[in-house]
């Protein structure tokens, strides 16, 4: 019910450091009626125009701060909230070309009351600005 609103139509864009375009990036939503410590999100999977991206590529930030995916293992601090947008940042460089790609997006998180480990998936064509 939650894949609907993961992914986010603002916030697609390509990340530019120092003059470079060092990656790209989107919002994402937690695909959960609450909200869930750092350390409880297991991945986050991204695809692009059927290209997946690779695990060490894909950071999430939340509130001015930003972790790797093994990185998030370990933060018992800090929690993705309900509703919350974060920023998905990928380590690409040379970003995405301008206009639309197919996006899809894939959330594995642990819920202590579930004998399973959901994974939320969804996707859709998101355009990049020029």
């Amino acid at each position: 019910m939650m894949d609907q609103h993961m992914l986010c139509d603002d916030g697609f864009e390509n990340v530019v450091e120092n003059g470079n375009t060092t990656g790209f990036a989107l919002r994402a939503r937690l695909p959960y009626y609450r909200g869930l410590g750092l350390s409880m999100v297991e991945d986050i999977a991204v695809c692009v125009d059927g290209q997946a991206i690779p695990r060490e590529a894909v950071r999430l930030a939340l509130r001015g701060r930003s972790w790797s995916l093994d990185e998030m293992e370990a933060c018992f601090d800090e929690k993705w909230n309900f509703g919350e947008k974060a920023q998905v940042l990928i380590a690409q460089p040379g970003g995405l070309s301008a206009g639309a790609h197919q996006v899809d997006l894939a959330i594995r998180y642990r819920v202590s009351y579930l004998p399973f480990v959901p994974t939320t998936r969804t996707g859709r064509q998101l355009t990049l600005a020029a």
